[in-house]
């Protein structure tokens, strides 16, 4: 999640964490007019870089990544119902 006062809040959701670090790298490089990341860059220098990116306006910049996967649930499709104590085969 990132955001400040210019607009809604960004969130996204990404399959590893190393996606979701070059993510926020992006983002932030986008919001404060830097250029591209150079190869290489790690989870620490996004982090520096999204640091002092907030700190230049703490009470309305934020970013936020959890590292932690929501539970959801995905319905079975495709096959028909069946009371429960009943057997499919």
């Amino acid at each position: 999640m990132l955001g400040d006062e210019d607009g809604p809040a960004t969130v996204s959701v990404h399959a590893t964490a190393e996606e979701a670090w070059r993510a926020l790298d992006r983002e932030v490089r986008a919001r404060c007019g830097c250029g591209r990341a150079p190869a290489g860059d790690d989870p620490d220098s996004a982090t520096r870089l999204a640091d002092a990116w907030r700190s230049g306006d703490p009470e309305a910049r934020f970013w936020q990544i959890c590292p932690h996967r929501l539970p959801l649930m995905v319905p079975e499709i495709g096959r028909p119902w069946s009371p429960p104590g009943t057997d499919r085969d």
